[in-house]
């Protein structure tokens, strides 16, 4: 470890702190529907759109009217988009005559994109055509982002309003979301991209003469577009193979530093924007900081595997850090800093090979996609789902005080415990048992490339990755088969709609009660003492319910590590 990486790590964190407040009361102006100064502009279109599509953005609904326009919306774009990738051949906009994808690669993919999961089973310069890359992939990036956010202001509803039966209007929130938060960012941060060297072109590829002599066809695409929303969204799906690796979608460390402040910034202004509309900024910031804490718990857990290298290679005469699978350009701090922000959301993209990363190394980011991605999160998930532990942390701090638990300001009753417990066991529930089936049928085996535990991680990682929507992968993992394809896709599903909806009967359950006043008797959920009990209760419901799965894949893999024996 190094002074340099450090560093790094702690203007990641100035930089971020800078941006929340900011990025807060922007989103905040957003849910409570006020005007922006970009409304001069297109205010017009949000108007626009609401009378082409008969939508009165001030009539509001109840969770489940909400609930059931949110599950539409997402039903008909994975229609669309599996429909496009299966007539990929004879669209336009294809200059390389990619064929059309197979039926469970285009199911696969639909439902990836779709859930803001991105997982790809794919090289995308050789699979996917520009077209589909630009209107089937980019429009879900932007879309998926904004039901997040959407999602996350309804809840925020549930604990601001009294005594109401509405959470909002949901295409009002995924409109203007789209239209004054997501589009405009992007534009701006595409632009930086095209400076810094990311393509945005329709040509599919140059050939070019290599300094051997050697003839080499470049592939090529409108990258920088696509660049922009899948840092900003959470996305995380790559235009190219090797994500942002690739030098064309990540060519320096000023790009890699804006994209890793990228894929945090909507998720920790959601922490002041929910301090805001509850009536006090306190309760956010104190959520942040439990957030932080368990973040860079991880990143110092990661930085200092990796910088420590494997033991078995400097026997054999080779000392120094890990730097199998990271790109040079970047180095161990940069790639262990990206490897924990980006499953610490829900965003997936990786400028390094977590499948290389040593055992412990690489068990952080497939713990922080068990948490429950809650640790910022992505972009509305991780607010609403740390909410949900909330809950459950307030009901414990109930038990300890002898009363009623109470969070900002709204009674914690059975019903609210029994959604959030809901939602929460089916992260377990799908991963471990998914995991499980695919350890002993044949078609499961049959995908991991690396014996041991490490065979056993990959497969543990693959459903992780898709039951927390995040899309990383241990890339060692065949997944571009049927029965991964078909079962991922099932599991992707599950991970973001069966999370959703326990959490928007919350919200409307919440939104009709009264405001409960604090008492002396009530327990303060904004001091450090409330902090360390929401690390705890995340920490001991995530990492103990994943210790099994944990103990028979990474750390069985350190402990063959330390000891020499290889697979």
């Amino acid at each position: 470890m190094t002074f340099q990486g450090w560093a790094l790590i702690a203007a990641f964190v100035v930089l971020l702190l800078a941006m929340t407040r900011p990025m807060g009361l922007w989103l905040f102006a957003l849910y409570e529907g006020r005007r922006t100064p970009l409304h001069r502009v297109l205010g017009p279109v949000e108007r626009g759109f609401y009378r082409l599509s008969g939508i009165d953005p001030a009539q509001e609904q109840g969770w489940r009217r909400y609930a059931v326009h949110m599950l539409i919306f997402n039903a008909v774009g994975l229609f669309f988009t599996y429909a496009m990738l299966r007539l990929q051949g004879a669209l336009p906009l294809n200059p390389l005559g990619i064929g059309g994808n197979s039926a469970d690669l285009a199911f696969n993919t639909a439902v990836s994109f779709t859930t803001n999961t991105n997982w790809q089973s794919y090289a995308g310069e050789s699979t996917m055509s520009p077209l589909s890359q630009m209107l089937a992939l980019t429009l879900h990036n932007f879309l998926s982002a904004a039901t997040g956010i959407a999602l996350a202001f309804a809840l925020f509803r549930g604990f601001a309003r009294r005594e109401t039966g509405s959470i909002g209007n949901f295409w009002a929130d995924v409109t203007r979301v789209t239209l004054y938060l997501l589009l405009p960012a992007c534009v701006l941060l595409a632009i930086f991209y095209i400076a810094g060297g990311v393509p945005q072109t329709l040509a599919a590829s140059v050939n070019v003469t290599t300094l051997e002599g050697v003839r080499q066809t470049i592939a090529l695409g409108p990258v920088a577009s696509q660049e922009a929303i899948k840092m900003l969204g959470t996305n995380g799906g790559g235009f190219f193979n090797a994500n942002s690796a690739h030098p064309f979608e990540n060519p320096s460390a000023l790009t890699n530093l804006v994209q890793m402040l990228s894929i945090f910034v909507i998720g920790t202004g959601l922490t002041y924007t929910f301090g805001k509309a509850v009536g006090n900024v306190r309760q956010g910031w104190a959520i942040l900081a439990a957030m932080l804490t368990i973040f860079l718990i991880g990143v110092t857990v990661t930085y200092w595997q990796e910088a420590a290298g494997n033991p078995i290679l400097h026997a054999l005469g080779v000392p120094g850090g890990n730097m199998e699978g990271k790109e040079v350009r970047f180095g161990i701090a940069a790639s262990s800093l990206f490897s924990v922000i980006t499953t610490a959301a829900s965003c997936g993209a990786v400028n390094a090979m977590h499948d290389s990363f040593t055992a412990l190394g690489g068990m952080i980011p497939l713990l922080n996609i068990q948490l429950g991605e809650v640790v910022v999160g992505g972009v509305g998930a991780g607010i609403y789902g740390f909410l949900l532990f909330a809950i459950l942390a307030v009901f414990v701090a109930g038990l300890m005080v002898g009363r009623t638990p109470e969070y900002v300001g709204k009674k914690i009753e059975s019903r609210e415990v029994k959604l959030a417990v809901l939602a929460i066991a089916v992260l377990p529930l799908v991963i471990l048992g998914f995991t499980a089936l695919a350890s002993v049928l044949p078609a499961g085996l049959a995908g991991p490339l690396n014996r041991g535990p490490h065979g056993f991680s990959e497969i543990l990682y693959a459903f992780t990755s898709g039951v927390g929507n995040n899309g990383s992968a241990f890339a060692g993992l065949t997944a571009n088969t049927p029965f991964y394809n078909g079962l991922l896709g099932v599991a992707m599903w599950i991970g973001r709609f069966f999370i959703i909806v326990p959490m928007l009967a919350i919200a409307g359950g919440l939104a009709a009660k009264k405001y409960v006043p604090e008492t002396a008797g009530s327990f303060p959920t904004t001091g450090p003492l409330w902090t360390g009990l929401l690390v705890g209760i995340v920490l001991i419901l995530g990492g103990l319910t994943f210790l099994p799965g944990l103990a028979l894949g990474p750390i069985a893999d350190h402990l063959a590590m330390i000891r020499g024996q290889l697979f």
